[in-house]
């Protein structure tokens, strides 16, 4: 694969591992982030960093990994942002954050009329699954630009990438994955409390749960969380809520009842009401939603405790071959 000089922007829970992939396998990766601190750690690993994103308007390829759709307007568009000012820009811009298909197409449009190529390119796991090799991505736009980056995603991804064709495809793909994963995690949660006020400890339940035909690389990462309460954030409530939202929006647009997501939507606001409960709700609606099963918990008059019994999580860090 030709080496490209590479720019990367956003360095989140997700966003570092995935740019310090791309320097580990040997690529030439120019680094911003809105916290500098947060970036220099790259530095040391051969990243180099710049001040402002328009300082990545001569990379080849532009990775952004951020919160919203507002941000990543910002970082392009905005004051210092890549394509503020005329002249050089990226040929392509590949995007792994989790915006709504409006937004999507919108800057799209903008960046080809700047001559640039969009992959829309939002991925499924956390930092860990990113450590673990065991990230996977979707992706959409034009076929000749995807098959030139290919094969960077595919050194982010480590369970590859799925080309599921024009346009915003791969925003559709994502939004419908994280309706299932709010769904998921709400009835892992409602069953694991059932098991637990019948008698059974959350442990030898989830044991069960994931050596069963039902049982999941996420049922088997978030075990951990759930047998013992670590809410170490890897997503958070409210990002949850903005993609079932967006989901539901997007089912009203084409006319397909999700009532089971509905439901889960409602479920999901529990929580937020629950939070007010505690000392700190800022701070807990800033914890992992695997919380959630503090709310079931809580509607079923269980005062949870910590069960003391690690439980492997099958992410075990894997080596990035150099290019």
């Amino acid at each position: 694969m030709t080496k490209r000089t590479l720019g990367w922007i956003g360095l989140g829970r997700m966003g570092y591992p995935m740019a310090e992939r791309l320097i580990d396998a040997g690529h030439d990766v120019h680094v911003w982030n809105r916290t500098r601190a947060k970036a220099e750690p790259l530095a040391d690993r051969g990243g180099t960093l710049v001040n402002v994103p328009r300082d990545l308007a001569g990379v080849d390829v532009l990775f952004t990994m951020v919160s919203t759709g507002e941000d990543l307007e910002q970082v392009y568009f905005g004051e210092n942002g890549v394509l503020s000012e005329p002249g050089d820009l990226p040929s392509i811009f590949v995007d792994c954050s989790s915006i709504g298909e409006d937004q999507s197409a919108d800057i799209r449009a903008r960046l080809s009329e700047r001559g640039a190529e969009l992959i829309a390119t939002p991925v499924s796991g956390n930092g860990k699954c990113v450590r673990a090799g065991k990230l996977s991505a979707v992706a959409s736009g034009p076929m000749a630009a995807f098959q030139e980056v290919e094969p960077l995603i595919n050194i982010i991804a480590g369970r590859g990438v799925s080309y599921v064709g024009e346009g915003e495809l791969a925003r559709f793909c994502k939004i419908a994955h994280n309706v299932f994963l709010g769904v998921v995690i709400q009835n892992l949660a409602e069953i694991t409390i059932l098991a637990q006020k019948a008698g059974v400890s959350r442990s030898a339940f989830l044991d069960f749960m994931n050596n069963s035909v039902m049982g999941s690389t996420f049922s088997r990462y978030k075990s951990n969380a759930l047998v013992n309460l670590d809410w170490t954030t890897t997503f958070t409530p409210a990002l949850l809520r903005k993609d079932l939202d967006l989901g539901l929006r997007a089912a009203r647009e084409f006319n397909v009842p999700m009532p089971v997501s509905a439901a889960t939507r409602e479920a999901l606001q529990a929580h937020f009401g629950a939070a007010q409960l505690k000392d700190d709700p800022e701070a807990y609606l800033s914890s992992d939603f695997a919380a959630l099963l503090e709310t079931v918990a809580l509607a079923a008059g269980i005062k949870l405790e910590s069960e003391n019994t690690p439980v492997p999580t099958g992410l075990e860090i894997t080596e990035v071959a150099a290019e």
